[in-house]
């Protein structure tokens, strides 16, 4: 029996010894000898873009065409990859991630970044901008560039402005015509004080969760409802799980594109030149499409669901301002009066005229 066991041993070891030295021989083998003709292909410049949104959302269109027009300007020599979809990170975890050197490019919503900079509640206060001319406006005026400037207090680079559009409502206890309308209900929001002290003021209770859990939230009832662009709605198939749409354009919903400093500062001139033609390009090109596939997509809405949609009148938008108007005086110190100074000029020069 002891020989039986030795001679087992014996032949396990040298099975063993075999399969060890073919796998050493087949990985050294894999590993192609040096060729001068290789040479610089490992010089491209890879970042990473990570995002939340789906591919088909204005921000997930806005990410492609940057890559697209990233890797033609250098040749390929940079590329862009994208992730979408929260598929890296979520919305809560991204700001720290791009600091961590996880990722180099990030959009957030701008509504997000109150934690950096109070002066970015600007963007959230309720009725900001009268249509999306006023918008693009803002956004790429003063207000816009003061607020990227902020950025750099955390060491960070605004590189543009993306609109996605104006935010609508959504709920299952509707239809939602009046500000009373909407007290009593849960409603999720993003992390913004500024917002959820806009719901607080309309009698209803909030929740502040990330975008990627808020359809699984309003299916199990743990919300009513949420605020969000046509876009996103549809994307995210919320129309599906909510039985009321009020078309309220009441607030601005947007990314800021940024990069951490130190990344930024690796890059020579000319990688730095690019990224910021082709950023400037994108910009540009985003400010058309966010519009037209919200204006799309809401057709779409239309044609797949049966979920009840109403638009809000001139004198209940009127209605709804009048009741979040104390909002603005409420965060003027928080915000600056810089910044709601130059809205204030913003506004009137866009105010509808009876």
């Amino acid at each position: 029996m002891k020989r039986i066991s030795l001679s087992l041993l014996l032949t396990c070891l040298g099975l063993a010894l075999i399969v060890y030295l073919g796998y050493h021989n087949l990985f050294s083998q894999a590993e192609p000898p040096y060729d001068d003709d290789q040479e610089g292909l490992s010089g491209q410049i890879v970042f990473k873009f990570s995002h939340v949104v789906a591919e088909n959302t204005p921000k997930g269109q806005a990410a492609a065409k940057f890559a697209e027009l990233v890797a033609q300007k250098s040749k390929g020599q940079i590329q862009i990859v994208v992730f979408p979809n929260g598929s890296l990170y979520s919305d809560i975890e991204e700001i720290n991630a791009l600091k961590d050197g996880q990722v180099q490019i990030i959009a957030p919503s701008t509504s997000k970044l109150g934690d950096l900079s109070p002066k970015w509640g600007v963007l959230d206060l309720p009725f900001a901008f009268e249509n999306y001319e006023a918008m693009q406006s803002g956004i790429h005026g003063d207000i816009g560039q003061a607020l990227l400037d902020s950025l750099q207090e955390d060491e960070l680079i605004g590189l543009a402005h993306w609109s996605n559009g104006f935010k609508q409502i959504t709920t299952n206890k509707g239809p939602i015509k009046e500000p009373a309308d909407i007290a009593g209900q849960k409603l999720r929001i993003m992390p913004s004080e500024i917002i959820r002290e806009q719901f607080h003021l309309l009698g209803a209770a909030t929740v502040e969760e990330s975008f990627n859990s808020t359809y699984n939230l309003i299916e199990t009832g743990q919300v009513d409802g949420e605020e969000n662009t046509i876009s996103n709605i549809y994307s995210r198939k919320f129309y599906n799980v909510q039985k009321h749409l009020t078309i309220s354009n009441h607030g601005y919903l947007g990314y800021a594109v940024m990069m951490d400093q130190k990344a930024w500062n690796q890059q020579t001139e000319s990688t730095q030149q690019i990224l910021l033609e082709a950023m400037e390009e994108t910009t540009d090109w985003n400010d058309q499409n966010a519009s037209k596939i919200n204006e799309e997509q809401l057709e779409l809405i239309k044609q797949k669901s049966d979920i009840q949609i109403y638009e809000l009148t001139a004198a209940e938008k009127q209605q709804w301002a009048e009741k979040m108007a104390p909002l603005y005086e409420q965060f003027r110190e928080t915000i600056g009066a810089a910044l709601l100074e130059d809205l204030d000029k913003l506004q009137e020069s866009y105010e509808e005229k009876p």
